[in-house]
């Protein structure tokens, strides 16, 4: 592995999961021009020649073993769940920065172990929190200063579909169901929006099926509702689903509210790629951006930019333990 990047290196990466999200990452950091596509890795054969359509020099290996022995610079890491925090640690272990899909662990605890790793090794470590990455979510973050003291937050990600892969349904593997998977998204833009204030207190409810979950180790929720009290007195609320019958395919948004205005970003016609946002003052509004916004692979393009630009640990990392530790008291843990 090269131990110092300097501004003009080219990362050398390798792709452990090259599915759809997988090589669409892929696909964003090596059009950027900050990562070489060195190597890629997946089980399925279809999904390795998938991605050497995209990257036709890049070495098929056989897992993570395979790649660690060729002295990468970086790892993009897009497996199931329950394997995140354990290829992160190996690959931190090993001295290769890591670029992970969320979640990063099925716990705090993972999350936390991961973190430590991260900073043991001086290796660069980053989620893939693409929400962060809108446009909308970026105007809004710079003009939350308009909006007064913000003191009620809503979040709702309602999907209308379901995953299609078995490991999502199974809590040992997933570690959740739609709050895993959806409700990680905003909860993290909650915080970082709002600058990582304390959680004083968190209440969730968890359904399967149109029933209260009875039984967390056998069945995952698919729909969930929460509200997170922080201590500069800001009330969270958020709700989130899988196969919920919203009347679109998707209901996400995001809305901020203060002393002095307010501020949404929202999806488009059920997209799940079109937002805008806005800026509110009483009845009046402000638009801050609008589609199209090619937003989906823009955080693992700053993992690379960053890791090619010589970047080490990144403390900011360990607010990722934040999040998984709402998650966690979401589900009652």
């Amino acid at each position: 592995m090269t131990d110092v990047l300097t501004q003009s290196s080219t990362a050398r990466l390798g792709f452990l999961g090259v599915g759809w999200i997988g090589r669409h990452r892929m696909e964003a950091i090596a059009r950027a021009g900050f990562g070489e596509v060195a190597a890629v890795s997946d089980p399925s054969p279809e999904m390795t020649a998938a991605a050497r359509e995209t990257a036709p020099d890049a070495e098929v290996v056989d897992g993570l073993d395979a790649l660690l022995e060729m002295g990468l610079d970086g790892i993009v890491i897009a497996t199931p769940s329950a394997l995140h925090a354990e290829q992160s640690i190996r690959a931190m272990e090993a001295g290769v920065a890591v670029f992970c899909q969320k979640p990063l662990g099925r716990t705090a605890e993972e999350v936390r172990a991961v973190v430590d790793a991260a900073r043991a090794a001086d290796r660069l470590l980053a989620v893939d929190l693409s929400y962060r990455f809108t446009g909308g979510m970026r105007h809004i973050r710079e003009r939350m200063g308009e909006l007064g003291r913000v003191y009620a937050v809503d979040l709702t990600f309602h999907n209308a579909y379901g995953p299609d892969k078995p490991w999502f349904y199974d809590p040992a593997l997933s570690g959740g169901g739609c709050v895993m998977d959806l409700g990680v998204h905003l909860v993290d833009l909650a915080l970082w929006t709002l600058g990582f204030p304390a959680v004083q207190s968190v209440d969730g409810k968890l359904f399967a099926g149109g029933e209260p979950l009875r039984d967390a180790a056998a069945q995952v929720e698919d729909y969930a509702v929460a509200t997170i009290a922080l201590e500069n007195g800001t009330a969270v609320r958020l709700a989130c689903s899988w196969r919920l019958s919203a009347g679109q395919d998707a209901v996400i948004a995001a809305d901020f509210y203060g002393t002095g205005g307010g501020a949404a970003l929202r999806n488009v016609n059920g997209s799940f790629y079109d937002f805008t946002a806005e800026l509110f003052h009483g009845t009046s509004r402000e638009t801050l951006a609008t589609p199209p916004d090619e937003w989906g692979g823009r955080a693992g393009v700053d993992w690379a930019r960053r890791l090619a630009a010589g970047e080490r640990f990144d403390p900011a990392a360990e607010r990722l333990i934040d999040v998984a530790e709402v998650l966690d008291r979401i589900y009652g843990r």
